[in-house]
């Protein structure tokens, strides 16, 4: 094996890791230091299923709390620049002072809760200036864990809100100490929905792919996809859909996603005979799409239950069929690109054996069965992830390879900690955006406009209206993803522009199911890991390929062409949401949704049996377009189309194929 087609060592997909994830971006510690850390870990831990479980603390107080515990633990553990990691016990002066005075910042909203609630709007200049440090230093550390993206755009909410009170002729005081007052002080701010929802059900759900992960349960998903799927046409890359697809099941990054598999499936693909941007860009796509897996979307299902009022165990349903869809047409795709380039599967004596290793692996699956039962019995999503990090340690037991001992325990409830930093930094940031809106009435504003674009007359003669509001709804969506983790995309997503999509529909007369707008948001916010030019899943697997990074991001917006295609049926379909849906419409869809994303799929790799000629392309294209439509006729038309061009292209492929047999 080449060295450009070998298999990645750990410390190495953990610097690429570190490069574009910069929730892996850590100090190192060894020693006292390390005891010290682990024990604030366990500790924080420990208080978040204390007051989960068992405790009775004011709303309040446990999410000011929170962020204090994230605060104080952000400065211990990220460094300032990248770079610092490399020192190991090392924390400067300065990071001991901004991790006591951010956390004192909240605190001291803790302990004063009761009085600032009854004060209301009034807040003495004092709490005007401890607001504005804890948001500061929120912010200084969201730079550190996050990046400047999210930064950039909650900084423009707020700079919006500045000038919005100043041009009302108020002093820059008061309009500062109103925008403080909102968002520290309520819980339409910083410590509102995304934050309570984070410091809850999420971080639970990280600790439980946390102990997931200390399992074994990655390299056995890794394992099962080569059993099922490496020996056909071009198996590695079907591996890394497969794979990611599992995976998504535990992880809630799509960053994250790509360097759990990328550093085995990516060379394993370049040594089949993929170029190295295509395999990165089938490891990117796939890893993204994990991002929409239920049942936990990536930890994006309990906020938009919270948010909607929809049941988590709804939303969870709801998402099936789109993600199969999506797994599905990046599937086809790999397909079709081996067939075309001619690439083989691996040998067969080399992958393992399916029942065996269901029969000896199987059982880390168990876990999963139990939380799913839990939520399904009507236990809170709390309730069921502690449930099944129990279902976890014990299912360990059964094998001595998996079994947990105090030193794996240990490593799995601080790297539970450690990773749910990340998120609830990124929640309680995305809350301000939140603020801003609530306060400003932005909402409204951006509402305004968009219906003054749907109501333009040429749309409404066309009944084009909604379908171009959709349009616009998803751009922006992309744009104000870009850069932003899932979790923090969804809650950017639901404020700003899942309500345009409900008034856009009401202006016109059609209801959009509440759901349906939400998951169109989700999904399109979710796609810009992927999108050029800065799809950080894309980069991270261009770095584990060594390919040309945007070519990269290029491609792998090709293969998730699903992505751009299945949410404006969520609006225009919502059955395939199980929305009104009947055992009858349900396999229509699906079945429609399958041979739709195939038509689409050879028409844009321009292959089948053999290479297609350009104009029978369009037509196939044109014809996955109608099959995907939630009509009958057009069902029946596509349905003629794909029957009519596959026999011409049939016919034509045995034509050459006799030819061929003659001529020799």
């Amino acid at each position: 094996m080449s060295d450009e087609n070998r298999i990645l060592t750990k410390e190495e997909a953990e610097a690429i890791k570190a490069k574009f994830d910069r929730e892996s971006n850590v100090r190192i510690f060894s020693g006292v230091y390390s005891i010290v850390i682990t024990a604030l870990l366990v500790l924080y831990a420990g208080y978040i299923y204390w007051y989960t479980l068992i405790g009775n603390l004011p709303e309040q107080v446990r999410r000011t709390s929170f962020i204090a515990c994230l605060i104080f633990l952000g400065f211990m553990l990220f460094p300032a620049r990248k770079g610092m990691t490399k020192r190991e016990n090392y924390i400067p002066w300065y990071d001991f002072v901004l991790a006591i005075v951010g956390s004192g910042a909240f605190l001291y909203y803790s302990f004063n809760f009761q009085e600032i609630v009854f004060r209301a709007t009034n807040i003495r200049p004092q709490d005007v200036y401890i607001g504005l440090i804890g948001m500061l230093v929120l912010a200084e550390l969201c730079r550190r864990v996050v990046g400047i993206p999210i930064l950039v755009v909650a900084g423009g909410f707020i700079v919006y809100a500045i000038f919005n009170g100043l041009s009302y002729g108020a002093p820059i005081y008061n309009v500062i100490r109103r925008i403080v007052h909102q968002l520290f002080y309520t819980t339409e701010g910083i410590i509102g929905v995304p934050t309570g929802v984070a410091s809850t059900f999420v971080v639970l759900f990280i600790f439980f792919a946390a102990f997931l992960e200390k399992s074994g349960i990655a390299k056995f998903f890794i394992d099962l996809a080569n059993s099922v799927a490496g020996a056909s046409s071009g198996g590695p890359a079907k591996v890394a859909v497969i794979a990611s697809a599992l995976l998504g099941l535990i992880t809630g990054s799509s960053v994250a996603n790509t360097v759990a598999s990328g550093p085995v499936t990516i060379p394993a693909m370049k040594k089949t005979g993929y170029r190295a941007e295509f395999a990165a860009a089938v490891e990117a796509a796939s890893s993204t799409g994990g991002q929409i897996m239920p049942p936990i979307l990536g930890a994006a299902a309990f906020i938009m239950a919270e948010i909607t009022g929809i049941p988590y165990l709804t939303i969870a349903v709801a998402a099936i069929i789109p993600a199969l869809m999506y797994f599905i047409g990046v599937f086809m795709f790999v397909h079709l690109e081996a067939k075309k380039t001619g690439l083989r599967g691996l040998p067969k004596e080399s992958l393992p054996k399916f029942g065996p290793l269901v029969l000896r692996g199987g059982y880390l699956l168990l876990p999963v069965g139990v939380l799913v039962f839990l939520l399904t019995r009507g236990f809170t999503p709390a309730y069921a992830s502690c449930g099944a990090i129990v279902a976890v340690i014990i299912v360990t037991c059964f094998r001595k390879e998996t079994r947990f001992t105090k030193a794996t325990l240990l490593e799995a409830i601080v790297a539970g900690a450690r990773n749910s930093l990340g998120v609830g930094v990124v929640c309680a940031v995305a809350g301000t955006i939140i603020g801003i809106v609530t306060l400003t009435g932005l909402g409204q504003t951006l509402i305004g406009l968009l219906i003054s674009l749907v109501n333009n007359p040429f749309l409404v003669r066309i009944n084009a209206s909604l379908f171009v509001a959709l349009i616009f709804t998803a751009i922006s969506c992309l744009i104000l993803g870009l850069g932003v983790p899932t979790t923090a995309k969804y809650v950017i997503m639901a404020t700003i522009t899942a309500p345009l999509i409900l008034h856009a529909g009401a202006e016109i007369g059609i209801t959009v199911p509440l759901l349906a707008a939400h998951m169109f948001v989700f999904h399109f916010g979710t796609d810009a890991d992927i999108t050029p030019p800065v799809g950080l899943a894309s980069y991270a697997a261009a770095a584990i390929a060594k390919s040309n990074p945007l070519l990269t991001c290029c491609i792998a917006a090709k293969l998730a062409i699903a992505g751009w295609i299945l949410p404006f049926f969520f609006v225009f379909s919502p059955e395939m949401l199980f929305i009104g849906a009947t055992p009858f419409t349900m396999i229509k869809i699906i079945f429609t949704c399958v041979v739709g994303m195939f038509n689409i799929a050879v028409g844009i790799e321009g292959y089948l049996l053999q290479k297609m000629f350009w104009p029978w392309r369009i037509v196939v294209i044109i014809a996955g377009f109608l099959l995907i439509a939630p009509s009958l006729m057009t069902d029946l038309v596509g349905i003629g189309i794909t029957a009519a061009v596959f026999f011409i292209h049939v016919m034509q492929y045995k034509r050459n194929k006799l030819l061929k047999g003659a001529a020799a």
